[in-house]
């Protein structure tokens, strides 16, 4: 799949108007991270637990010799656990220069969202999930939470993972 995102991370430069987004799917809801953030996508493997990480983050996985921390994005979002299965994936992306993979449900695509179709995210401080979307998105009658990866993680998380891992 990594061979997918770099195809898809040359820019058109004559299109300006719409913007690439992976897409992928936490509890029967699309979200997106911008595809310049996100290195590869690889299927769920063994992950080694580390003592004292939050619950979202379920341990640590070594890809190809890097040590990296993953987060399943449905603790992040305070969502019933599931067992995971074939579908489930990890997205390695990066966040504040660290690379985290993020377990999700199922990738679902790559899109190219014009940005017409983008709208700012409605500011709610009782919802989990809306200090983590920037944006929403429309596309073809379908809603797409757009998440910044950089609000994935806090400074304080940044920091104690990048002690661990480094």
């Amino acid at each position: 799949m990594s061979d997918l995102i770099n195809r898809f991370l040359k820019e058109d430069e004559e299109d300006v108007t719409t913007e690439k987004y992976l897409t992928f799917i936490i509890d029967k809801q699309t979200y997106a991270v911008e595809i310049s953030n996100v290195k590869e996508i690889i299927s769920i493997q063994d992950i080694t637990t580390m003592p004292d990480f939050p619950d979202f983050i379920k341990g640590i996985i070594n890809v190809r010799g890097v040590i990296i921390p993953v987060i399943d994005m449905r603790y992040r979002f305070k969502k019933p656990e599931i067992e995971y299965n074939d579908r489930t994936s990890i997205v390695i992306t990066i966040i504040n220069e660290l690379l985290v993979g993020l377990i999700v449900d199922s990738v679902d695509e790559v899109l190219d969202i014009e940005k017409a179709d983008i709208s700012p995210s409605p500011k709610m401080s009782s919802d989990t999930n809306a200090k983590y979307v920037s944006d929403i998105a429309k596309v073809n009658k379908k809603i797409i939470l757009i998440l910044d990866a950089n609000r994935i993680l806090n400074n304080d998380e940044l920091s104690g993972i990048a002690d661990i891992i480094e």
